[in-house]
Parts: C-alpha cells; structure tokens; sequence
C-alpha cells in the first residue's frame, strides 16, 4: 500500500529527533537502534545520522574551590546507521548501528583531589532485527525481534602526584583501559492503521552485564619498578547496563497533521557501581541510580511535498540518589526533512536545546571512602544546559 509523504516523514524516524538534546540525559542513555525503518514500505531503506552534543554544567561546590564555576562535560557525537530490506510482503529485516551509551567527564586542571583528569567511555552496538506482519481488523500487526552485540570501551586518566601528595612527580599518570563485549536481543509489537496513519507500538531491549578485562599502566616506582619507567598491571571491570521498555504512538490527527507520544522505563537501578580490581588495588565507582522514565510528545506538518517539520518537548528523569551528579533534563525540539528535486532521498536536520536541572551530591559526608575516586566531598552543580546538532540522509527504493 502507498503511504501519503506525511505517514513516510513520521515513520522515517523524524520524530527520534526530539531526542537528541536528552541523550546527554538519561544515565548514561546515547543511541537507539532504528527500528522504525522496518515499519518503511520501500523495499531497500538505508539511513545515515550524527548528532553532535555540546553540553555545559558547572561546579558550584567542590573540595577544590578551583573548580567551582568549571564545565566538567565533554562534547561528543552519536552515530547512527540503518540497512532495511523487505524480503516479502510480510517479512522485513535490518541491520543497525549506533553509540548505545556513553559518558565523557573531563576536568579542568587543577586536579579533583583525587587526581582524575578525565573518564570516558562509551558502547558501540550491532543490531539486526525482523518484523513479521499479519494482517488484523482494519490494520496490522507487526511481531519484531532481534539481536546486537554491545562492545564496551572505557578510558580512565588519573595524576598520582596528587592522591599521593607529592610522592610522585607532576605528570605520574595513571592510565585505566577496559574493553569488553556482551550480546543481548529486543522484541516488541506494534499495530498500524493505515486509514488514520497510526501506529502504538512496545519494544523492550535487554539488560547487559560485562566483565571487561584491560591494562591499569603506572609509574613503575608505585610498584617497586625503576623511575621513569612504566608498568602495565591487569585490570577487571564489572559492571551492569541496564534494560529498558519503550510505549510509542502516533496518529494523523488533520490533513497534514501528525501527532507522536512515548514513554520510555530503563532500568538503571541495576548500575549500582563500577568495580575494577587489579593486583594492587580494587577500584570502586559508586553510582547507586534509581530507575529513570524518558516521556515526550510532539507534532509534525507537512508544510509542502518537499518540506516537513516537527516541535517536540522532552522530559528525562534524573537517576541519582545523592552519590553523583545525574539531575532532570527538559529538552526543545526542532527538525525537518527536504526530499524530492533534483537529489534523489532525503535530508533530515535538527536542533535540540536541553536545560540540566542543578543537582547535589549527599552521601559521602565529605569522609573518604576508600578507592572510590569521587569520596572525600559533596559535590554540587548548577543548573546547565546542551545544545544538539543533528543531520542525516536517507535513500530509499
């Protein structure tokens, strides 16, 4: 059945893009793979996206009064790429890739007392995935599963000459590098009306749980070595990414009105820390998150053939509990899409601005927990913000 230029802007994925500012938000939520592809007619879709997120919040307290009014938020990007092909009239498939989670702290020197300088990671995922289609009363009904593969990369710098007051030279650093691999699936439901241009979906993807071995590097003299010289120590990360569930609906409401709305669970309760232990020491990062709801609605209208556009409102619930700095995010939405003309596909762009609630850490009592790298002080920050960038390309036959 041929859909009108409406129903394909709203089901190539134009409404994601309300999500963009929010995925600084969220724990540490980035990406999601682009299964509404496989609700695409074409029988070969392929879509290219990167978003590009400039947060800023600053300190207003901190042990170091230094760092108080510094951004310790890095800007990052998030790649997103999907291959769909119908196989028959009720078979369609996809591959897809994107950043599934992330986080980039980097702090401005002087040093946190506990001389980290920066911590980044993030996860790049695999996906495939296919929807089986039945026909049902006035619409149908789609049945999707799938699998993806989650590679974790995690980088942790830290200035020994500070933990360790002087012991070591300016500049001792040491270097943690984890990496490690763990597999997962999706299912979900949805049920489309053509008539109407409607579609109520549910799409839950699985929780990961990784052991991801690596390298600690020190100044060899922390171990007993010659100085100037470096020591490569093994390391072991554990740690959990948490499950999510997804509600999803939007509907024609008027001739060149749509009307979306979701509501997203994740489970990022399950990340009660980082643990890494190496033959020297056991490293633990405290996080202790409570579960988080992403809700937003939107409109898109098609204002021509060739240009569409959207406005969407985002809330992302903070996660912390009072051991870190995870606070709510609203987030303002704006994009579009051109097609037709002279250049075959489909442009999509946008533009989020987040506003990042201020929030204070509780539970350290400014006492020292032993290896947890952030004790010692609450911390607090103020209200911030980000800004997001997105453009992406889409060819379908």
């Amino acid at each position: 059945m041929k859909r009108s230029h409406l129903t394909t802007l709203a089901l190539s994925g134009l409404a994601t893009i309300a999500l963009m500012g929010a995925a600084h938000a969220g724990g540490f939520s980035r990406g999601t793979a682009d299964t509404d592809t496989l609700f695409e007619s074409e029988n070969f879709n392929i879509r290219f996206d990167e978003r590009v997120v400039f947060p800023n919040q600053k300190f207003s307290v901190n042990a170091n009064p230094a760092l108080v009014g510094t951004n310790f938020y890095g800007t990052y990007t998030i790649p997103s790429v999907a291959v769909k092909f119908n196989v028959s009239d009720n078979l369609r498939c996809e591959g897809t890739y994107t950043q599934s989670f992330g986080g980039d702290t980097e702090y401005e020197s002087p040093k946190l007392p506990s001389g980290a300088l920066s911590e980044v990671f993030h996860t790049d995922e695999f996906g495939a995935a296919c929807a089986v289609r039945f026909t049902m009363g006035t619409g149908v009904l789609s049945v999707i599963g799938g699998g993806f593969v989650e590679q974790l990369n995690y980088e942790r710098v830290t200035d020994l000459s500070i933990p360790t007051g002087g012991a070591l030279p300016p500049g001792s650093l040491a270097v943690l590098k984890l990496k490690g691999e763990e597999y997962g699936y999706r299912a979900g439901l949805a049920y489309e009306i053509p008539d109407i241009k409607a579609r109520f979906s549910i799409m839950y993807r699985s929780e990961t749980d990784y052991g991801a071995p690596g390298t600690l590097t020190v100044p060899a003299p922390l171990v007993g070595g010659p100085p100037g010289a470096t020591v490569a120590l093994p390391a072991q990360g554990s740690g959990n990414l948490p499950q999510s569930l997804e509600f999803a609906a939007r509907s024609g409401v008027a001739p060149g009105w749509l009307v979306f709305a979701s509501a997203k669970w994740t489970d990022w309760s399950v990340l009660k820390n980082l643990t890494v232990v190496t033959p020297t020491s056991t490293i633990v990062d405290q996080y202790n998150w409570k579960d988080g709801w992403t809700i937003t609605g939107g409109v898109v209208h098609q204002f021509s053939d060739m240009f569409a556009g959207q406005v969407s409102l985002t809330w992302d619930q903070g996660v912390s509990t009072g051991w870190d700095l995870r606070g709510d995010t609203w987030t303002l939405g704006l994009g579009g899409r051109l097609r037709g003309g002279t250049v075959p596909g489909e442009f999509r762009f946008g533009a989020g601005f987040s506003y990042l609630d201020g929030v204070a850490e509780t539970q350290y009592a400014n006492a020292v927990i032993p290896g947890n790298i952030h004790s010692g002080f609450n911390r607090a920050t103020d209200a911030g913000y980000a800004v997001t960038l997105s453009a992406g390309y889409i060819v379908q036959w």
